[in-house]
């Protein structure tokens, strides 16, 4: 459960209906933007076509002070429920940095009538999806289940209200893992430090947003129960909730349900405490230097005082940071990759919030920049703000991009529920959002010069230089007791609850009968140069998105040249036909619209999208790209060098370089075993005359696979995909075909060490060999992968973070491959506890293999896969994403819309001789990643033949990565 970073974006929802396993079409949602009219509803305008459409809402207060908004659309069977309560790290205790999150994972937990981790399990077994997080304002609560679960949904917000069980074993537990948490998000990665502690503990000096809404270690270790049970008194209470139900229901059947279960919960005759703080005005510039492990490349950031999130100059701003960094036009772009070779990223944290904020844009360096060349630019770009007016086509550009990013995040129900949500939590007002994008319409040249001079003054800002910190230096820490900052809070007054004997428990209500879903309308064609073309229509949103596939993936390069395919692939959109880079990149953007590219194992993607009115710019800069490359010399030169910086960053996550590391373990010198994303080395050997070969050898019509989805009529689409297409020849001779990409299976498993001296967590992975993605067993396999490590119900994920604290979360996936795949299982861990989660893992996998699944179990298990299906193709982009997948691994387009009906049938016979086929003790590898000196010895004495390669000594372009003379320390 995350701490929001920045404000909290509208997330694509999550969606499962079990009742596609009862062997009926699978329910594809497709969200439309009616909604019923109703007393109090917010009376905005009707959406004009290609804008994002009114929060059409109702709203009204219980006696007891919980404020309810509903928002209905009763297209699709689909329901989001959201508790948000005006309570968040700005209201940490003294001395308890980081509770505030903490109290977000205990309110999961147990309550009266729900034992520990039932409602995850629970809103699993429904085929739906939940999660919550803490910002420095609030915290939420959030489900998207199918709407027959509504009653039961709303239910688990009203036991966790008025029926929570805290006691020492929860809050111990609970404790245990968000520090897995801090370690993973925060010590893990080479810039957690920077965002998490270094930015807010020097933005602000008197607001408490200058702690760490994860908290520190030691301001953990010293929270107590009785903390726990005063801050649930003070703010979990009724009138300091907003409850938000977007979706399918009836009214009055929502009105009657809400009173059921909310209207008797009291409201404490106690206020609530409120820690208020008015941040000084900053009066001279500072400069600070922060040191931290692992740092591969410096960073340079700039901190602002930004104003709070409902200022009336907050439209300007979203603007002005638009300008600079959004997309391949931003002046960002410009500055720090075109004119000079400075950055590895470019960006702004943008941190506006209820009291106050700060907004920091930062750089981190590119190999050979200096803080001084970077500081310089910084600078230079933020006074041209100041000094000149922005141009139309930026101003244009950059408001089409912010509402075309609007309409998309209110797709869903659960996005529309989010756009409200924040609205009220952080404006104080439900009507913020439809206002900000009314504002947005009206920002004018003027208003971004003016912000820009009022609140990017050099005269306040704190320039920090991030930077590795070396051997022998201290890296910084939060002071976790220099400072104290919040309330005391008054003891609990509640009495304390336990969780109840089973037979004493009140039962969660009965679904409703559930209404069917229509699934999407696909259709399958061929154009006469051989190019298939893949037709959804679905009903809703002015929304389309088209994926191309073509089979060019990194199974097609060279040995000696990793990452070819994806620099081929990359550069299609660099240039093509009479249009630059620069020109590709405007016309996408001042359209609202996005095209990306990228390459997998099996398959080449260009991925797009744009509101419907604009789609065909969007798909004719597609075909321009995969038919008219021009691979400019000096664009590729750019692309090698920003690749070998970010590659550089990846090498210092123990996460990354586990799974590289895995990969070549498994398929060692097979096509799919070579890094996809290269190395230093590969990447530098990449010439001009490389790419052109792999293009004009695999980009061809009869190899490729165009996927249009969204708000069109199949004929619509057809006529638009020929007139882009139907241009693209057919070359003399074949499409060349892969032999052997996966190559043959390791003689014997292996336990590999990459030791990562001062690494904050170690990464823990284990792999075997699986069936490629056409087989039949793939879908069995999809379920025992899901019985093994899916969701918070898996066997890994309930062994090593539920019952004994020791990692974020613990995983296990299917990867599908035109040859055969892998299942991966992974965690990340405190280094000293590697052996254990290397034990559990291999355990878990092993048993696997052995036992029969209890067929009840295994039905839920089911319902999981299928909703976590049916959440990823919950919009149009979703369904084409599933559909191009698919097809790059060799699947035919019915693989994806008979998904439910195929997972549905799977048997525990099946289950358990898929299992036993691929996991046991003589085909699984482990590939461990950490600081060695913590774990070595006790992991030498459970596996003897561990190998162990110093991480400066990795070499991924050798068939075996670990050296002959390292594997045996």
């Amino acid at each position: 459960m995350p701490v929001a970073l920045r404000r909290l974006p509208a997330f694509v929802s999550a969606l499962a209906l079990s009742a596609a396993l009862a062997g009926g079409a699978a329910a594809f949602p497709a969200v439309g933007a009616a909604s019923d009219e109703h007393q109090h509803q917010h009376g905005a305008p009707a959406a004009a076509a290609d804008q994002a459409p009114p929060l059409a809402y109702r709203h009204r207060t219980l006696a007891n002070g919980l404020q309810v908004y509903s928002l209905q659309d009763r297209s699709q069977p689909v329901v989001a429920v959201q508790m948000w309560y005006n309570v968040g790290a700005k209201d940490d205790p003294q001395g308890r940095a980081g509770f505030a999150h903490l109290f977000e994972h205990v309110l999961s937990r147990v309550t009266r009538n729900i034992p520990r981790a039932q409602i995850a399990w629970m809103v699993e077994d429904m085929g739906g999806q939940r999660n919550a997080s803490t910002s420095p304002d609030w915290t939420n609560y959030f489900e998207t289940v199918p709407s027959n679960y509504l009653e039961r949904t709303l239910w688990f917000h009203a036991e966790r209200m008025d029926r929570l069980v805290v006691n020492e074993e929860v809050f111990n537990a609970e404790r245990d893992i968000v520090k897995e948490e801090l370690r993973q998000r925060v010590l893990a990665d080479p810039y957690g430090r920077l965002f998490r502690f270094v930015l807010p503990r020097h933005s602000f000096s008197t607001l408490p947003y200058h702690r760490p809404s994860i908290g520190s270690i030691e301001e953990l270790d010293d929270a107590t129960l009785e903390d726990a049970l005063a801050f649930h008194d003070a703010y979990y209470r009724p009138d300091n909730a907003v409850l938000i139900v977007s979706g399918d229901f009836d009214q009055a059947e929502l009105d009657t349900l809400i009173d059921r279960h909310f209207a008797g919960i009291q409201r404490p005759d106690r206020p609530i405490p409120r820690f208020t703080a008015e941040e000084p005005e900053r009066t001279a510039p500072r400069e600070v230097e922060a040191l931290a492990p692992n740092v591969p490349r410096p960073a340079v950031a700039f901190s602002y005082p930004a104003p709070p999130v409902n200022s009336s100059d907050g439209a300007a701003l979203d603007i002005l940071d638009a300008i600079l960094t959004r997309g391949d036009s931003s002046r960002f772009r410009a500055a720090f990759f075109e004119q000079a070779a400075l950055a590895t990223s470019a960006n702004t944290y943008d941190s506006r919030m209820e009291d106050g904020g700060f907004w920091a844009p930062y750089v981190i360096l590119a190999d050979g920049a200096t803080p001084e060349q970077v500081r310089e630019t910084l600078a230079r770009e933020i006074a041209r703000l100041r000094e000149e007016p922005v141009s139309a086509a930026e101003l244009e550009e950059a408001r089409t991009e912010l509402i075309s990013a609007a309409l998309y995040s209110r797709e869903t129900a659960q996005g529309r529920a989010f756009a409200l949500g924040n609205a009220v939590m952080e404006a104080g007002d439900p009507a913020f959002a439809d206002r900000r994008l009314d504002e947005l319409r009206r920002v004018t040249a003027e208003d971004v010069q003016r912000v820009a001079r009022t609140w990017l003054d050099d005269s306040r800002r704190v320039s920090i230089l991030y930077r590795d910190q070396g051997d022998g230096q201290e890296g910084f820490t939060p002071a976790p007791s220099v400072e104290r900052y919040g309330l005391d809070l008054p003891p609990s007054t509640r009495p304390r609850l336990e969780l109840a004997p089973e037979g004493e428990r009140v039962a969660p209500p009965a679904p409703t009968e559930l209404r069917a879903g229509q699934p999407p309308e696909i259709g399958v064609h061929q154009l006469s140069n051989g190019l298939r073309v893949v037709t959804v229509y679905r009903e809703g949103l002015p929304l389309m998105s088209a994926s191309l596939v073509v089979g060019a993936g990194s199974a097609t390069e060279p040995a000696q040249l990793a990452g070819l395919a994806d620099v081929s692939t990359a550069m299609t959109l660099k240039g093509a036909g009479d249009l630059s880079a620069q020109d590709i990149a405007r016309r996408i953007e001042a359209a609202g619209g996005y095209l990306n590219a990228g390459s997998g194992a099996d398959g080449a993607f260009l991925t797009g999208g744009a509101p419907t009115s604009r789609f065909p710019e969007i798909l004719g800069i597609m075909a321009a790209a995969a038919l008219e490359p021009v691979f400019p010399e000096e664009e590729l030169a750019r692309e090698r060098r920003e690749r070998t910086d970010a590659l550089a960053i990846a090498m210092r996550q123990p996460g990354s370089i586990a799974s590289r590391v895995l990969n070549r373990v498994v398929y060692g010198d097979a096509p799919y075993g070579s890094p996809a994303s290269g190395t230093a080395e590969t990447l530098a050997a990449i010439s001009r005359d490389d790419v052109i070969e792999h293009h004009d050898r695999w980009w061809q019509p009869d190899n490729a696979t165009l996927i249009l989805s969204g708000d069109m009529e199949e004929a619509e689409a057809l006529r638009l995909a020929e007139q882009a297409f139907s241009a693209w020849p057919v070359p003399a001779g074949y499409v060349p075909e892969i032999s052997d990409p996966d190559g043959a299976a390791p003689a014997q498993p292996r336990v590999v060490v990459v030791d990562m001296p001062n690494a904050g967590q170690a990464a823990v992975y284990a792999a075997a060999r699986a069936m490629p993605r056409d087989d039949q067993a793939y879908y069995p396999m999809q379920v025992a992968s899901a019985v093994l490590g899916g969701g918070q119900q898996g066997r890994l994920f309930q062994e090593i973070r539920a019952l004994r604290g020791l990692s974020y979360g613990a995983y296990s996936g299917l990867a599908a491959r035109e040859g055969e795949g892998t299942l991966v299982a992974s965690a990340q861990t405190r280094n000293d506890a590697v052996p254990q989660v290397a034990e559990i893992m291999l355990g878990q996998m092993t048993d696997l293999a052995g036992t029969l699944p209890d067929a009840d179990m295994l039905e839920r298990r089911k319902t999981f896969v299928v909703g976590n299906f049916v959440l990823s193709t919950q919009t149009g982009a979703g369904l084409a994403g599933q559909l191009a997948a698919a097809i790059a691994a060799g699947a035919p387009p019915e693989a994806v819309t008979d998904y439910p009906r195929l997972v549905g049938a799977v048997t525990p016979e099946q289950v358990a001789a898929t299992a036993a086929r691929v996991l046991n003790e003589e085909t699984i590898s482990l590939v461990i990643v950490g600081d060695a000196r913590h774990f070595l010895e006790p992991l030498r004495a459970r596996f003897p033949n561990v190998e162990v390669v110093p991480l400066s000594e990795l070499n991924l372009m050798a068939a075996d990565p670990v050296p002959a003379q390292a594997g045996a320390q």
